[in-house]
């Protein structure tokens, strides 16, 4: 295997990553103000994904993999809301712990990430097709 299609090899494998960090982020977005049915319920927790570099014994070189989906720990929002179905006694809801402007922060730099493998993959490929039209 050339080192040029490992390198594709390599970038597939970031632009994997990125499109599963996109994912998480979109059901962050879309659950940002997901609250509990009931007094107690806790609200949804936002999700966080962590990357981990994996030697593929096969390609030779590491490439980059999902290594788990953890939930946030960070303290949910509380705010005043006496009428909601979720209010405890004092009258306030949990509201859970997304920040949209973190999220659409991390959604452009993952778009970015993605867009920067593939142009290594096109670059990959028009060196790979360069190389064929000097050897015919």
């Amino acid at each position: 295997m050339s080192d040029l299609t490992k390198s594709m090899f390599i970038a597939v494998s970031g632009m994997r990553a990125q499109s599963e960090r996109l994912r998480v982020i979109a059901e962050n977005v879309a659950n940002a103000d997901s609250v509990g049915a009931a007094p107690g319920d806790e609200p949804y927790r936002r999700k966080v994904i962590t990357f981990d570099a994996v030697l593929d014994r096969e390609l030779g070189a590491e490439k980059v993999e999902v290594k788990s989906i953890d939930r946030d720990k960070g303290d949910f929002k509380r705010v005043h809301q006496p009428g909601h179905p979720a209010a405890d006694a004092e009258g306030y809801i949990l509201k859970p712990n997304v920040n949209t402007l973190i999220e659409v922060t991390d959604m452009r730099e993952a778009r970015r990430s993605y867009e920067a493998n593939l142009q290594s993959i096109q670059a990959s490929k028009s060196m790979l097709r360069n190389t064929l039209e000097i050897l015919q």
